[in-house]
């Protein structure tokens, strides 16, 4: 388990990170989530020893996280990180060593990884050689070789097309389903709504939310109403409480202040034509994102 207690960052007189708490524990995937500067880069560093905290403590297992812990921790970095000059096989052996691997164990998962990736014939290429989506596997695979008990993915889908992503989201998964904690970081929301059990979102340093996604969803309380159908936009737009009315190219979204509209907005539809689906959401988290960022910045 990963424990962030209180943990406070200047650099000089610049608070990059204000009295911020969470834990991770063993099996979950924790979304860590703000704006660019919002402070995850500076808590990043922190957790994996880059960093010393100005205030506060981040214990790892329940020890503070030094050379003798890093060993077990794999950090996937939203900026390349790789040594291009080099072969793949010789960027896993460097990043291999550093963990404690023996050459031995590491050509042997890295063979794994590369099969499992589709890129076996990669292995004596030199990086810079390797497409943008093909150099950010390799940086996945490094991150992953000596199998972390501690997982850290800033932008991991960064120049993937879907089919990668999703050959990456399987991968994360099993390494939950093995104990791994895991702290995801995106700007797209809608893959954190598909791994993320519990987050934070970051503004300025500070946590502006946190709890699980469920709860939160729930506590936000503002609703989506997709409709499939001939409806009148303008009845829509005059039930109180509705906030938009989206008329997008293969259904209507209708934006509400809480469940206790969905019953005015249905009466509505009832007198709309070919009405094929009226279907009640929770608001999404890029929504949710959006909204308490803003907030946070108009204080």
């Amino acid at each position: 388990m990963l424990s962030v207690s209180h943990v406070t960052k200047y650099y000089d007189t610049v608070k990059a990170v204000d009295d911020l708490s969470f834990e991770v524990q063993d099996g979950e995937i924790f979304g860590l989530l703000g704006v660019n500067g919002a402070g995850k880069t500076t808590t990043f560093r922190m957790i994996i020893g880059l960093l010393e905290p100005t205030k506060g403590k981040i214990l790892l297992n329940g020890k503070p996280i030094d050379y003798q812990v890093t060993d077990t921790i794999g950090f996937l970095t939203e900026e390349r990180s790789l040594l291009t000059k080099l072969t793949v096989l010789e960027q896993a052996i460097y990043y291999g060593t550093l963990k404690g691997m023996r050459k031995e164990k590491i050509e042997e998962r890295l063979d794994y990884w590369l099969n499992r990736f589709g890129m076996s014939e990669y292995k004596n290429r030199k990086i810079k050689e390797l497409s943008k989506g093909n150099q950010q596997k390799i940086q996945f695979i490094t991150a992953i070789l000596h199998e972390p008990k501690l997982l850290i993915l800033d932008e991991p889908f960064t120049g993937l097309d879907p089919i990668n992503v999703e050959l990456f989201m399987e991968v994360i998964r099993e390494f939950k389903e093995k104990g791994s904690s895991i702290i995801f970081s995106s700007h797209r929301m809608e893959h954190v709504e598909l791994f993320c059990e519990k987050l934070v979102i970051l503004v300025k340093g500070e946590c502006v939310l946190e709890g699980s996604l469920k709860e939160i969803k729930k506590d936000y309380r503002k609703k989506n109403i997709h409709i499939i159908g001939d409806v009148s936009i303008d009845k829509l737009k005059e039930v109180p409480g509705v906030l938009d009315v989206q008329n997008l190219a293969n259904e209507i979204v209708v934006k509400i202040k809480s469940d206790k509209e969905i019953d005015d907005v249905f009466e509505v539809v009832k007198k709309g034509k070919n009405v094929t689906e009226f279907k009640v959401e929770d608001a999404t988290l890029n929504e949710i994102f959006l909204s308490k960022v803003g907030e946070a910045y108009d204080k």
